[in-house]
C-alpha cells in the first residue's frame, strides 16, 4: 500500500494522460476489436456454440483452403530454404565469378514484392505471358494456362520469400571463422564436409528463424493464389476474403481467421524458443574474415556457375520485363512483343496525367507515411516509458500490448477492425469507421507495431547513460534531456524504420482489400484489380509504370537505410531485432 502510494504521487498529469492515451489505444485498436472477432464467431446468438465450426467442416471451399495452406507452408519452406542457402553461399562463401552482380540480382525482392512481383511473373509465365508466346510459338499445342495451380504459386513464392535468408543468413555468415575451416582443410576434411560439419552450424539458429517465417507466409499467402492459383488452389486468406463478401458467411471468414492466427501464435513460440537457444541473427564478431572458397571439382565448379546464373535469370527477367514494357504501346502489351522503335514516355505521361490514375499511388503514399509517423511517435513515447519505468508489470505490460499484433495475421486483424467498426460504439466516440478513411490508417499502424517496438527498444537500450546523467547534472528537465540528447542520439534509427514501414506498406494489398475506402483505392488493390484477365493492355501499361515507380522509391529506400556508409551502425540496429 505505501509503494502504492509513492508510485501515485510520483504520477503527473502529464503522465497520467499519456498512460490514459496508451490504455485507450491498446484496447481499441487490439484487444476489443480481436474479443469482439471471438464473440462473433462462438457468441453469435447470445450464448455459446460450436455452429461455425461444424459450418467450417461442411465448408469444402473452407477445408479446401485449410489443406492447401497447410500443403504450400512446409513444402514452400523446403523450397525457399534450399534456393535461400544457395544464394547465400553462392555471394558470400564460395567462390563464383561475378558475386556482386548475382547479389544485386538476388536482392531485387527487396525492391518489389507482393501483388506486383506476382503480377510480373503472371505476365511472364501466364496464359498469353511473354515467355509462354515463345513455348507455344516452339511447340504447337502448348498448353498455355500451363502456369496456375499450386506449382505456380509455389514457383512464384520460392523465389519472392527469400529476402529474409539475403538479409539475416549473409549477416550469419560473417560469424564464420575462417580459421576453423581453414583448420578443417588441414585436417583433410572434404569441401562438402567443412561446410556440412562447420559453416552451416553457425547458419542454423538464423536459418531456423527464417524457416519459421517462411512457414507462416506460406500460411498466409495471398497475392500467388489470388493471382496465378486459378479455381483449383486457393489458400485461407483468398477464402477469408471471399467469405467476407458475404454476408451470411462472415462467421466463416472470422473462424478462418482465427485458425490462422492459431497457427501463427504456436509457429511463434516455437521461433522463440529457437531463438533463447541461438542467436536469430548473429552479429558476433570472429577473429578472422571468412575467405571465398574456390570450387576444386572443375564440373561441381561448372554447376554451380549454370545454377547460380539460372537462378540470376529467374530473378532479374520480371524487373527487366517489367521496366522494358512501361516504356511500350499497348499493341506490343497485348502481344507480348519487344519493339524499341515503339519506346516512348507515353504510359507516363498517362498517368501522371489523370487523376484517377495517380490518385492510388498518391492515396498509397500519404497512408504510408502517415502510418510511419503514427507509429513511429507511438513507439518512441512506449520506448521512453519502458526505459524509465520502475515498475516492471507496467512496463512489461505496454510492452506485450503492443506486440500483440505480431502473434495475429493481418487478414485477422483488418476482419476485426471491420466488423467492430460497422457499428457506433462510445469507446471509440460513437463513430462508425468501417469505409471511412480512418480505419485503414488505425490497420497499418496496428501491424507495424512489433516490427517498430523491436527495433526501437534495441536502439533505446543501446545509449549511453552517462549522456542523460550529464544532462540532469547540469540541471536539465526530463522533457529537455529527451528532446536535445535522447532523441537526436536515437534519431537514425527511427528515421530508418520509419523508411521501412513506409516501404513495406507503399504497396500493401493484404490490410487495403479489407479496410480501404472505396472511393480512394491504395496502390496495392489498384494494381490487383488492373491484373484481372478482362483488363485492356492500357490497364496493363499502368502495371507496370506503377511497379517502376515504387522499384524507384524502394531502391532509394534501401540505400539510405542500408546503402551508405553513414548507417552501419543504424543497419545494425535493425539486424539485431
Amino acid at each position: 500500500m505505501k509503494k502504492f502510494k509513492e508510485r501515485l504521487g510520483r504520477l503527473t498529469p502529464g503522465k497520467a494522460v499519456i498512460g490514459l492515451l496508451f490504455t485507450w489505444f491498446i484496447l481499441t485498436c487490439i484487444v476489443i476489436p480481436v474479443v469482439n472477432l471471438l464473440g462473433t464467431v462462438f457468441f453469435a446468438d447470445g450464448g455459446f456454440s460450436l455452429e461455425p465450426i461444424q459450418k467450417l467442416l461442411r465448408s469444402k471451399k473452407a477445408m479446401s483452403s485449410l489443406k492447401n495452406s497447410f500443403i504450400l507452408a512446409p513444402t514452400l519452406s523446403i523450397t525457399v530454404g534450399f534456393v535461400g542457402i544457395s544464394l547465400v553461399l553462392i555471394t558470400e562463401y564460395f567462390d563464383v565469378k561475378g558475386a556482386n552482380i548475382l547479389r544485386l540480382g538476388y536482392m531485387t525482392t527487396l525492391i518489389y514484392g507482393g501483388i506486383i512481383l506476382v503480377s510480373g511473373y503472371k505476365f511472364i509465365y501466364g496464359a498469353n505471358g511473354f515467355l509462354t508466346n515463345i513455348l507455344a510459338g516452339i511447340f504447337p499445342g502448348f498448353n498455355q494456362n500451363w502456369f496456375q495451380g499450386f506449382w505456380a504459386v509455389l514457383f512464384v513464392m520460392t523465389f519472392s520469400c527469400t529476402s529474409n535468408h539475403m538479409i539475416f543468413l549473409r549477416n550469419a555468415m560473417r560469424s564464420v571463422d575462417f580459421q576453423t575451416v581453414e583448420a578443417a582443410r588441414n585436417m583433410g576434411a572434404s569441401q562438402f564436409t567443412i561446410l556440412r560439419r562447420v559453416v552451416l552450424p553457425v547458419l542454423l539458429p538464423s536459418l531456423f528463424a527464417v524457416t519459421i517465417l517462411t512457414f507462416i507466409t506460406g500460411l498466409s499467402a495471398m497475392s500467388a493464389p489470388l493471382l496465378v492459383g486459378g479455381t483449383g488452389f486457393q489458400t485461407i486468406n483468398p477464402m477469408i476474403k471471399t467469405f467476407a463478401d458475404t454476408q451470411n458467411s462472415k462467421d466463416l471468414a472470422a473462424l478462418l481467421s482465427l485458425v490462422l492466427g492459431i497457427a501463427t501464435m504456436i509457429l511463434l513460440f516455437i521461433m522463440t524458443q529457437i531463438e533463447k537457444k541461438g542467436h536469430y541473427m548473429s552479429v558476433s564478431k570472429v577473429k578472422t574474415k571468412i575467405v571465398k572458397q574456390k570450387i576444386t571439382n572443375p564440373v561441381v565448379n561448372v554447376l554451380v556457375h549454370v545454377y547460380a546464373y539460372v537462378l540470376f535469370a529467374i530473378y532479374v527477367l520480371p524487373v527487366i520485363l517489367i521496366v522494358l514494357f512501361s516504356f511500350t504501346s499497348s499493341k506490343n502489351i497485348a502481344t507480348r512483343t519487344l519493339d524499341f522503335s515503339s519506346f516512348s514516355l507515353e504510359n507516363y505521361r498517362y498517368l501522371l496525367s489523370n487523376t484517377s490514375n495517380y490518385k492510388p499511388f498518391v492515396v498509397s503514399i500519404v497512408y504510408s507515411a502517415l502510418a510511419a509517423v503514427v507509429v513511429g511517435a507511438i513507439v518512441v513515447a512506449a520506448c521512453r516509458i519502458i526505459q524509465k519505468s520502475k515498475n516492471s508489470l507496467s512496463s512489461g505490460l505496454l510492452e506485450y500490448s503492443l506486440m500483440i499484433p505480431w502473434l495475429l495475421p493481418t487478414t485477422l486483424i483488418a476482419l476485426a477492425l471491420m466488423m467492430l467498426y460497422n457499428q457506433r460504439h462510445w469507446y471509440m466516440f460513437n463513430q462508425v469507421l468501417t469505409g471511412t478513411m480512418v480505419i485503414l490508417l488505425i490497420g497499418y499502424v496496428v501491424i507495424k507495431l512489433p516490427f517498430t517496438m523491436r527495433m526501437t527498444k534495441a536502439a533505446f537500450f543501446g545509449l549511453d547513460n552517462a549522456l542523460e546523467d550529464a544532462s540532469h547534472n547540469l540541471g536539465a528537465g526530463e522533457w529537455y534531456t529527451f528532446r536535445r540528447v535522447i532523441f537526436p542520439s536515437i534519431l537514425p534509427t527511427v528515421m530508418a524504420i520509419a523508411a521501412l514501414n513506409f516501404n513495406g506498406l507503399l504497396g500493401d494489398y493484404d490490410m487495403s482489400i479489407f479496410l480501404y475506402h472505396p472511393l480512394n483505392k491504395t496502390l496495392g488493390v489498384q494494381i490487383k484489380s488492373l491484373t484481372d484477365e478482362s483488363t485492356n493492355p492500357n490497364n496493363t501499361a499502368l502495371t507496370f509504370v506503377y511497379a517502376v515507380l515504387l522499384m524507384i522509391i524502394s531502391a532509394i529506400v534501401l540505400y539510405l537505410v542500408y546503402g551508405r556508409g553513414s548507417q552501419d551502425n543504424t543497419t545494425s540496429k535493425l539486424t539485431k531485432g
